[in-house]
């Protein structure tokens, strides 16, 4: 017999529970900078960057265009030289070592080029000779990517017939022919449609949860990074404002601040209000519709949770810790 969770047991647990996954402190970096900083001229594009990316999680890089996300990973993977400090990418220095860097790392840009006039098997065919990779492994391995990325029966197809979220997906397994480590995406869901976003989005959490892979992921749109990412770091006119899971971000910012918490229930909300208005550490409690906003003197949002079962708990969130909000705050 299958054992269910009850509703009000799981709206419980969603309601306290912190999204995401944790990625153990102990694990080894696989991404580290130290003062890293890149000008141009009297311009400076990056400003003393000190960034720890761990192995095995999908980190983040959000910030608006200009902000200096690109030409970190330029310096991260070997491609461009940095003006002051230094980088470490799964333990080597991508100025003296570039080589080593980019057969461990795979970088997808915002730009995904192909040569049109090959099928998707010969691009990556390419791809893998580049690498020194044996035909026969090589075809054998590229069969496989190009069914896990959902081009299985496109494969002998010409790439310059893909549409741009096929493009995006072949782009992947094309980073993938290497076997690499790490993994950079520079905003690789730019021109996708949602379902195509959605797919791209999916397929790049199962590379880290299933392969183990690391994954960095640049970009300015804040619901994408929020979906799949362990952690965040925000660039704010080349530099790093703050780093870390969602939910201590916004913990950080709130520090000092009154808890609110917003509450919906699908009944009696007049009713919902009054029970947890004499719950110790609420201070009060506002009604508006179906939705309870509550603040609070320490955080009790376990037993605003329990509290608000028989009303038929619907959602609850601590306003000011979604990463638009984090975002903006900084950002401003």
């Amino acid at each position: 017999m299958r054992v269910t969770e009850a509703p009000a047991q799981s709206a419980v647990r969603q309601a306290v529970e912190a999204p995401g996954r944790q990625v153990g402190a102990e694990a080894a970096p696989a991404i580290e900078t130290s003062h890293l900083t890149k000008r141009y001229g009297t311009f400076v594009a990056v400003d003393d960057l000190n960034l720890t990316v761990r192995e095995g999680e999908v980190f983040g890089l959000l910030g608006p265009n200009g902000a200096g996300k690109t030409t970190t990973i330029l310096m991260l993977l070997g491609l461009t030289e940095p003006s002051a400090g230094q980088a470490r990418v799964l333990g080597h220095d991508p100025t003296r070592e570039p080589l080593e860097v980019k057969r461990l790392v795979g970088y997808l840009p915002d730009a995904v080029g192909f040569y049109d006039d090959l099928t998707a098997r010969e691009n990556l065919l390419f791809t893998a000779d580049l690498n020194q990779i044996p035909r026969a492994v090589a075809r054998e391995r590229i069969d496989a990517l190009l069914d896990r990325v959902g081009l299985g029966e496109v494969k002998d197809k010409k790439a310059g017939q893909f549409s741009r979220g096929m493009r995006q997906r072949l782009g992947i397994a094309d980073v993938l022919v290497k076997n690499p480590r790490l993994i950079i995406l520079d905003e690789p869901t730019i021109g996708l449609d949602p379902d195509g976003t959605r797919a791209l989005l999916d397929l790049i959490r199962r590379l880290s949860l299933e392969d183990h892979i690391t994954v960095l992921v640049s970009s300015h749109l804040l619901d994408q990074v929020q979906r799949i990412c362990d952690r965040v770091g925000i660039f704010v006119k080349g530099k790093l404002v703050a780093a870390g899971p969602i939910a201590s971000l916004g913990a950080q910012l709130a520090a000092g601040e009154p808890l609110v918490v917003e509450v919906q229930v699908a009944e009696r909300p007049q009713a919902a209000a009054q029970a947890l208005a004499t719950l110790p550490g609420v201070a009060g409690v506002e009604c508006s519709g179906d939705t309870l906003v509550v603040r609070c003197v320490e955080d009790v949002r376990a037993a605003i949770a329990h509290a608000a079962v028989p009303f038929g708990l619907l959602a609850l969130r601590a306003r000011g810790y979604s990463l638009e909000d984090i975002y903006l705050r900084y950002f401003r």
